[in-house]
């Protein structure tokens, strides 16, 4: 099992390599001088996919709090599961003193199994969020359709999307289905494996035109552009949460982030990123927390709400 922990201050700029071990060489990142031993500590046990929304919101969230030093663990949502169970089954973990603080897997089907094992606060948890098609074209198509309903109006636009297998080609699909166009299959739909395979195949001219996640073609913007947003009501966009993990060592902390990430600031960064936007839970944060004596109380930051207003 691979995981990599670092500050987010110094994501980004580390070379990673092992399957069961890691080298991490990393270079100086200038910036805030922090007290290590007064920093208070957010770890976030998160997934590849989403590894670079939680980088970015986790520096956004330290200039904001200076005294914070957000750090991820980075593994596959499966071994995620694994890692949290195995804490929590060696019964040596109590409420305020979990190794992490949240944990924002690659899809909320992992954060759905994990409360119902109470690993996780079903009460601590935010949908920050969603992740939405896009159409792209290559920047040298000049005349590309401006929306999905104008695509479907240009019969000889040869379209790249992925293979209905995966996660983009089931939505995919979903969204030709509802536009009319799933019929055109083999006479002008490209399938490719991902959205890599996308690309290649706009940029080789055997597609003119492709459909990924807005994340993943701001990543590539520099070689595409992204021409329309799929109307959602066509589609099911998919959703990404974060929730609070049962021992968590610092829960006003946490649910300070949990505020962040579905507010203004939050939901700009992760627009920047390609995308949707997340949701504010429709009631307040209540998680309790022991106090000295043992008695259980809410947190001093449970009564206010996870809003963006």
């Amino acid at each position: 099992m691979t995981i990599r922990w670092m500050s987010v201050a110094t994501m980004g700029v580390c070379a990673l390599a092992g399957a069961l071990t890691v080298t991490v060489s990393c270079a100086p990142v200038p910036g805030p001088v922090r007290d290590a031993k007064a920093a208070r500590v957010l770890v976030i046990a998160t997934s590849p996919s989403v590894e670079a929304a939680m980088t970015q919101l986790g520096r956004a969230f330290e200039i904001i709090h200076p005294d914070v030093q957000v750090q991820l663990s980075v593994d596959t949502s499966l071994d995620l599961r694994r890692t949290v169970a195995a804490m929590e089954n060696r019964g040596k973990a109590f409420i305020g003193s979990g190794p992490m603080h949240l944990v924002a897997p690659g899809g909320d089907e992992v954060i759905t199994r994990m409360e119902q094992k109470y690993y996780l606060l079903p009460e601590a948890k935010a949908l920050y969020a969603t992740e939405r098609l896009v159409l792209v074209a290559p920047e040298s198509l000049s005349e590309a359709p401006e929306s999905f309903e104008a695509l479907g109006r240009m019969p000889t636009v040869r379209i790249a999307i992925a293979d209905q297998k995966t996660r983009l080609g089931v939505e995919t699909g979903r969204l030709l289905s509802a536009l009319g166009l799933n019929s055109a299959e083999g006479a002008r739909i490209d399938l490719a494996n991902d959205p890599a395979g996308i690309l290649d195949h706009m940029l080789s001219g055997q597609a003119d035109v492709g459909i990924v996640f807005g994340q993943d073609a701001v990543r590539v913007q520099q070689r595409v552009r992204i021409v329309a947003a799929a109307p959602t009501g066509l589609y099911k966009p998919i959703p990404h949460s974060i929730s609070m993990e049962r021992y968590c060592p610092d829960r006003p902390l946490c649910e300070e982030f949990l505020r962040f990430v579905t507010s203004p600031e939050g939901q700009s960064v992760l627009k920047r990123l390609g995308y949707g936007p997340g949701k504010s839970p429709e009631s307040p944060v209540r998680v309790p927390i022991l106090s000295v004596g043992g008695e259980v109380r809410s947190s001093s930051a449970a009564s206010s709400f996870i809003s963006t207003e």
